[in-house]
This record gives C-alpha cells, sequence and structure tokens, in this order.
C-alpha cells in the first residue's frame, strides 16, 4: 500500500510540474493554457473519429515500448528500434507487394506479419552482434542503422519499388484494399491491431514477471559478471532480447504499412521509435505504467493538430509536453533516489 501511494505521489508531482511549466510558456506567447489544453483534449478524444486516430498512434508506440522493455531488461539501450520498425516495414512490403500479384490476400497478410518480424528482429541482432562481436556500444550501432535503414527505404523507394512512371515522395504503389487489415464501418483502426497489441502487451507482462527466462533477463541485466555462476549466458540473453525488441519494433512497422499507410512512404516509422524511449523512461522502465504513458503520448500527438486551426498554435507543444514530462519524471525519480539514499 505505501508503495502504491508513493507511485500516486510520483505522478502527481510529475503532472503538476508538467502543467507549471507548459502554462508559464503559453503564457509567455500570450496563449490561454486552459484553452490551450481543452483544445488538446477535444482533438484527441472529441469524438470516436479522432479517438481511432490516437489508436493508430498507441499501436506501434506500445509495441515499440514494450520492446524496449525486453532489451532494458539485460541493460541494453536499443536505440536502433528506430530503424527495425523501418525494416519491418520493409519486409511487409516485400511481402504485401508478391500478394499483388496473387490471388491469397490472407497469406501474404500473415507473411507480411512474420517478415517484419523477422527482419526487425535481424536488424536487431546486428546491433547486438556488433556489441558483443565488435566491442561497438549499441548506442552508436544503433544510430548508425537507423541511418542506414532510413537510405534503404529511400532507395527502394526512388529505385526497385518506384511507382509506374514516377518516383515520388508520397511512397510506393498503394496496396489494393483486399491486402489492408480489415476494419468496421466508422473505424479508422483495425481491430485486429489492437487485438495484437493487447496480446503482446499480456504475454510480455508474463514473460518479463512471471516467466523464468523474464527472471534470467533481469539477472543478466544486474549483474552480467555473476550470471555465469548460476549457468546463464549473459552474451545469449542479451541477443535474445534484443532480437524479441526488434521483432515488435518491426511488428509496429508492418501495421504501419498494411493499417495505416497501405504503401511504404520514408517517414514510415514516424519518429515512434524515439518516441518509445520517453515513454519507458517516463515509465521509470516498469511495464504497468507504459500503455498509460504511450496513450497520453499518442493523444498529445493526435490532439496538437487542433492548436494551429484553433489558436494559431504550433502543433510542435506536443514535443514540449512530453519533453517536459520526461524531464519531470527524471527529477522525481532523481529526488527520491537521493532522498532514500540519505536515509540510508
Amino acid at each position: 500500500m505505501k508503495r502504491i501511494r508513493q507511485h500516486l505521489t510520483d505522478i502527481l508531482l510529475i503532472l503538476g510540474l508538467v502543467l507549471l511549466f507548459t502554462s508559464l510558456l503559453l503564457w509567455m506567447v500570450k496563449a490561454p493554457p486552459l484553452e490551450a489544453f481543452q483544445n488538446l483534449l477535444a482533438g484527441s478524444f472529441g469524438s470516436w473519429s479522432r479517438f481511432t486516430r490516437v489508436l493508430n498512434v498507441w499501436i506501434p508506440l506500445t509495441l515499440c515500448s514494450f520492446g524496449l522493455l525486453y532489451a532494458f531488461r539485460t541493460g541494453l539501450w536499443n536505440i536502433g528500434v528506430e530503424g527495425q520498425m523501418v525494416l519491418g516495414a520493409v519486409g511487409a512490403t516485400w511481402a504485401l507487394r508478391m500478394g499483388m500479384e496473387s490471388g491469397s490476400p490472407l497469406l501474404y497478410l500473415g507473411l507480411a506479419l512474420v517478415s517484419g518480424a523477422v527482419l526487425g528482429a535481424l536488424w536487431a541482432l546486428f546491433a547486438g552482434w556488433l556489441k558483443i562481436r565488435g566491442g561497438v556500444h549499441e548506442i552508436f550501432a544503433g544510430l548508425g542503422l537507423n541511418f542506414v535503414a532510413m537510405g534503404l527505404v529511400l532507395w527502394l523507394i526512388f529505385g526497385p519499388w518506384k511507382r509506374a512512371g514516377i518516383a515520388s515522395m508520397s511512397g510506393t504503389q498503394p496496396f489494393p484494399i483486399e491486402l489492408w487489415f480489415p476494419s468496421l464501418p466508422g473505424w479508422r483502426v483495425s481491430p485486429f491491431a489492437i487485438a495484437l497489441t493487447v496480446a503482446v502487451i499480456l504475454f510480455s507482462f508474463w514473460v518479463l514477471n512471471r516467466s523464468r527466462f523474464g527472471l534470467n533477463l533481469e539477472a543478466v541485466g544486474r549483474n552480467p559478471r555473476a550470471a555465469p555462476l548460476y549457468g546463464l549466458s549473459p552474451r545469449q540473453y542479451m541477443l535474445a532480447a534484443i532480437a524479441i525488441s526488434g521483432a515488435l519494433a518491426g511488428l509496429a512497422g508492418m501495421l504501419q504499412v498494411s493499417g495505416i499507410y497501405h504503401r511504404l512512404i520514408p517517414a514510415i516509422s514516424s519518429g515512434y521509435g524515439y518516441l518509445g524511449l520517453l515513454v519507458v523512461m517516463l515509465a521509470n522502465f516498469r511495464l504497468l505504467p507504459v500503455p498509460f504513458i504511450a496513450l497520453f503520448f499518442a493523444a498529445l500527438n493526435v490532439g496538437s493538430i487542433q492548436l494551429p486551426m484553433m489558436m494559431q498554435l504550433d502543433s510542435s507543444l506536443s514535443g514540449v509536453i512530453q519533453g517536459a514530462s520526461v524531464m519531470s519524471a527524471l527529477l522525481v525519480f532523481g529526488l527520491r533516489r537521493l532522498r532514500a539514499g540519505r536515509a540510508e
């Protein structure tokens, strides 16, 4: 009970600091803070159509964030999650392009899921291999591979996969509706994508909190030198964790291709990989807050579209709030640890 009260206190302190900082910023530019917050809320939850757009952001952001939790358990900073999402989108596009010439859409949608997850995992494993075999820190390996992934997408869009007669930043040839994940009337989001994300959340809770594999991941992350004394191979568990992280990011990229844009575009990742890092840090690397923080960030992204139309404010205010949230969380968590250290 004491721990729950402490977490609630931390959340209230973080929210208070974010509201204070954002209100001061809006006051400095002579914009009414209350009106700005109301527009953000209306832009994300004002109608079912707007809320489904929030879910379309929440799904890939949550998948990337939960993937990062696996890597963080072993002490790895998988900064390359953005590139892994992009490679998942590339794998899905490859499969769906083959499906355009076939009469079995369900088969190729399934193949797109598998190829997206596999390519994302392989791209992550490359970063893990560079760390374990080459001594390259995973942050630098991940960032480098992110740039390679973005270059690969541009080459495909303007090269082998360019639209007939043109090469456009709008992306590849759109897929026929048969190769889209099915939706319901009035929905802008695929129920399958929601179900898949919920399944990943529940499965990850069990794996990371209840399974022996999750316990071993944490043991390797806490003390990789002592892990071999218990028969654990830090290298194998690190590679397994980063592969799972990449596979979930690849699934997110696949859903972007078939569920949102219905083609491969240059900005297919929409920055969700980097945003997932903020989500996990704001959650203090715990599982339970991640889906809710991801929903908060998704609502900010969608709701901020209202600001230029209604108040002539730049929509980048959502990024300011997201950054302020993470900085406030780091301040609150840091002060709590400092007090705990002094108490000892």
